[in-house]
């Protein structure tokens, strides 16, 4: 089996948690056999990817492209043309060299850079560590910009065997991007739906997944080109991230791409409630893959130093989505029991100054701590120190930082509005909006250590059975159905 893979990101250049469920899905389907081409529209750190080989498309480095097994075009595709040599003609990047590939790892995977002018997808107050490195502008959206209409039901919902001009990437939206999203990102999004179509031309593949909606018009587009089927993985809709004040745009491109698809992913119930409910989808259709952790408990490093304060870690993006605020309120409940407190925000986002000035104005300020974008060995350090995790999210997909806590030994407090609440048993959950709950169990954890040292104990079971291997042997299950479904002609629900 050998998948076309399209995604947005890729470690160490990561906005969230999507390039990390990325790099932890590929390395399990590496293992278990499973080939991976995958295609990402921005520049990345060939030494950070051992797993898969890293190269540009023009890269002297590459492997000779199959052509073993040509893919047989759509009824509707053009006639093929030369391989897409002027794509990458106009780059002025040099060749990704492959770097030495570690004992271990089969080469099922190869990488396929697609420099564009890359954008994050995540707004941000100030520049990011990640975002920097690959001269992205970090300018955020004035908050209030996001789209006030309403989803309507006017996408296209035919299969991909069936798909005309309006799937084109060509005939993407260029609309102005919400307060979650750079403003010219319908513009890169068209772009990569260009880049992924020449770049698939001259490979061989059995299925395309395309990770969330940045890459869905890709996806149609390498779809309708070669006739294979197409999986779309959602990790997060456009209701998680703006609510009901959605982006009509984004909507559109993400019920387009799910509809298209012969199967969609979901990483959680949560979500599948949400594509089936808000998208129209078939639920015969959606599968739900949990995420994973590729992280050792036992090996995670150091038990936190000896000190007065305790530290309350927040660990992800400051936006709406997350729930700063409620946790940033939770901490004024809390600090009026328990005054020995730390409280770090570790991340960044549009609401990273609003939350600044939320603990001013509640005259908490100098028990918090901002750090900013985290990354690498800063990561493992701020885990190491915290005695309890918080993820307040308002609406959490999946949610993979209070797994990477439970791998470093901290137990956590996690939101009921997430998909991690599904599948993690030992933890504590709350609603996001109840602040004085919130509170009241971060004060429990902190006063008694028998409450913490448990969740720590049984929090090593909950993390187990959560891996990437598990992820990848369902994905693979997925792909095989959509296959065995083309080569029979039958619908794959």
């Amino acid at each position: 089996m050998r998948v076309f893979m399209l995604g947005w990101e890729f470690p160490p250049f990561i906005t969230g948690g999507l390039g990390t469920a990325c790099h932890g899905l590929t390395r399990a389907m590496d293992a278990q056999g499973i080939g991976v081409t995958f295609v990402m529209p921005g520049a990345t750190d060939p030494t950070a990817a051992s797993h898969v080989d890293l190269l540009s498309p023009d890269s002297v480095a590459s492997p000779p492209p199959d052509e073993t097994q040509p893919a047989p075009p759509s009824a509707d595709a053009p006639t093929p043309v030369s391989p897409p040599r002027a794509a990458s003609a106009a780059v002025d990047s040099p060749p990704i060299s492959s770097p030495p590939r570690p004992e271990g790892f089969s080469r099922e995977a190869e990488f396929v850079h697609l420099p564009v002018h890359f954008r994050q997808p995540y707004d941000s107050d100030s520049p990011q560590e990640g975002v920097a490195a690959l001269g992205v502008s970090a300018e955020p959206t004035p908050e209030g910009e996001a789209s006030a209409r309403q989803p309507t039901d006017h996408a296209d919902s035919e299969s991909l065997h069936h798909a005309d001009a309006d799937d084109s990437c060509d005939d993407l939206p260029a609309g102005e991007g919400t307060t979650d999203y750079s403003g010219d990102i319908m513009t890169e999004v068209r772009r990569f739906a260009r880049f992924a179509r020449d770049a698939a031309r001259n490979r061989s593949f059995d299925v395309i997944h395309a990770h969330d909606w940045m890459t869905y018009p890709a996806g149609l587009e390498v779809a309708r080109r070669t006739g294979k089927p197409l999986v779309v993985h959602v990790h997060s809709t456009e209701f998680d991230r703006s609510g009901e004040q959605v982006n009509q745009q984004i909507y559109d491109i993400e019920r387009r791409g799910m509809h298209g698809a012969m199967r969609v992913i979901t990483v959680s119930r949560l979500t599948r409630n949400i594509v089936v409910r808000r998208y129209g989808v078939n639920p015969d259709k959606v599968t739900v893959v949990y995420n994973g952790v590729a992280i050792d408990p036992i090996a995670a490093g150091a038990r936190p130093i000896g000190r007065r304060e305790k530290i309350v870690l927040y660990f992800g993006r400051i936006t709406r989505q997350k729930g700063p605020e409620y946790f940033i309120r939770s901490a004024a409940r809390v600090l009026e029991v328990e005054p020995h407190v730390r409280f770090i925000v570790a991340g960044s986002g549009d609401l990273y100054r609003r939350c600044i000035e939320l603990a001013a104005e509640l005259g908490i300020g100098q028990h918090f701590l901002f750090t900013g974008f985290l990354r690498g060995p800063d990561i493992d350090k701020v885990f190491h120190m915290a005695d309890l995790f918080v993820m307040p999210s308002v609406s959490e997909p999946f949610g993979i930082a209070p797994l990477e806590a439970m791998g470093h030994d901290v137990p956590v407090l996690i939101s009921k509005s997430s998909g991690a609440s599904e599948v993690l048993t030992h933890a504590l959950k709350c609603d996001f909006w109840d602040t004085e709950a919130m509170a009241d169990k971060i004060v429990a954890v902190l006063r008694h250590p028998p409450l913490g040292q448990t969740l720590r104990r049984h929090g090593v079971i909950d993390i187990k059975r959560l891996t990437w291997a598990d992820a990848a042997t369902k994905c693979g299950r997925v792909y095989n159905q959509v296959v065995a479904s083309m080569a029979g002609g039958v619908p794959s629900i």
